[in-house]
């Protein structure tokens, strides 16, 4: 038997679960790190220049095509959403707030993509756990902002300033769901309902290579970021030599790491695992930043913050129930039980009927042109 050499190994996979869980996690310490020697619109405009002149010039020379004008002008405007909106907030937020509370803030996203999604309403708003799990974020969330306000240092400036990155934060995570939302529904709105001219259309519309949509993005990032840092007089106070070797380390490891490798990671992992899955990063993450903080920084993880943090996970994971619940993973876990639960009921000889009959629904349907060639229902009974 010739081994498929198209599936990815079991240790490719880990590989890349480990990158994405790790690396995406560690992401918001660096940008801590990295602002003891960058101003945020200089650290954000030099991060992404590098990983997005990187990115596209491996697409080039992949042989990808690079410029589609209405392809770039959504990716430039996704780009302008998600990765200068959102992450200018989470930049600069990370000048006053521990990046431990950054990430999960961040993770609470999953609060507004409830709420936003219009079209989604009717089926989120029906569902107890969905709407158990929005009320629960909504809680973790409080709490993190009560520990500002009413906490010890409640009454002095760098309490204010820490509301305010909040605030901030908040808003930033916004921006994200609605960029992410306008991508989903443009494409959607792109394909439109099928007509009778489709069949007759030589060709469906050319589109870009989802990393060439990415590297648009990072440029268009990249080139929002350096506007503003010009304009707010961060790169005229800024001198690249007075920064040390350990800070422009934290630098090339957001643009190669975070922004690239993770990333490219993720887009695999899309490819060859169920989405369902892949999400977990979400609740993986924010521990990852909470550890780096408790062990490699000054600040101080409280027993509110730890709290906050599980509540925001679970409200997450309660949000996503539905979809858990449908993935091919718990499906097959299911089935397994149900194979497991009759092999103890039934008598021995019965058993492999028993198996026969729940594979069953596992095999896969056949080809469309094989079903036209099957007989219908009428056909049959003229045969007959």
């Amino acid at each position: 038997m010739v081994k498929d050499t198209t599936t990815p190994s079991a240790s490719t996979i880990i590989f890349a679960y480990a990158v994405v869980y790790v690396v995406w996690g560690s992401t918001f310490f660096f940008i801590e790190k990295a602002l003891h020697a960058f101003p945020p619109f200089v650290l954000g405009s030099i991060r992404f220049i590098i990983a997005g002149t990187l990115l596209m010039g491996y697409c080039y020379l992949k042989g990808y095509k690079i410029y589609i004008k209405k392809a770039v002008k959504d990716a430039a405007f996704v780009g302008f959403l998600l990765l200068f909106i959102d992450m200018a907030a989470i930049i600069w937020s990370e000048q006053f707030i521990s990046s431990a509370i950054v990430s999960i803030l961040s993770a609470a996203t999953a609060i507004w993509f409830i709420i936003l999604d219009k079209p989604k309403w009717k089926e989120n708003f029906s569902s107890v756990t969905t709407i158990l799990g929005l009320i629960l974020g909504f809680i973790g969330v409080i709490m993190l902002f009560a520990e500002q306000i009413f906490g010890p240092a409640s009454e002095s400036a760098e309490s204010e300033n820490k509301l305010t990155a909040m605030i901030v934060l908040t808003l930033g995570t916004i921006g994200w769901t609605v960029g992410s939302l306008w991508s989903k529904y443009s494409k959607e709105r792109t394909k439109g309902k099928p007509t009778d001219a489709d069949a007759l259309a030589p060709a469906k519309e050319e589109d870009l290579n989802v990393m060439v949509k990415t590297a648009w993005q990072m440029v268009v990032a990249g080139t929002a970021f350096t506007t503003v840092a010009l304009f707010n007089g961060e790169y005229s106070r800024f001198d690249p030599a007075t920064v040390s070797v350990e800070y422009w380390g934290a630098m090339v490891y957001l643009a190669l790491m975070g922004s690239i490798l993770a990333f490219s990671c993720y887009i695999f992992l899309l490819q060859v695992r169920p989405a369902t899955e892949v999400s977990t990063y979400a609740y993986v993450n924010p521990i990852v930043a909470l550890i780096l903080v408790h062990f490699f920084t000054d600040h101080e993880v409280t027993k509110l913050q730890i709290i906050g943090l599980a509540v925001v996970l679970f409200s997450v994971l309660l949000m996503n129930w539905n979809l858990y619940q449908d993935s091919s993973l718990v499906r097959n876990y299911k089935r397994r039980r149900k194979i497991k639960k009759l092999r103890h009921m039934a008598p021995k000889s019965s058993i492999p009927r028993i198996v026969e009959v729940v594979e069953f629904g596992k095999k896969k349907p056949k080809k469309e042109s094989e079903i036209k060639d099957l007989p219908t229902e009428e056909t049959q009974r003229t045969e007959e």
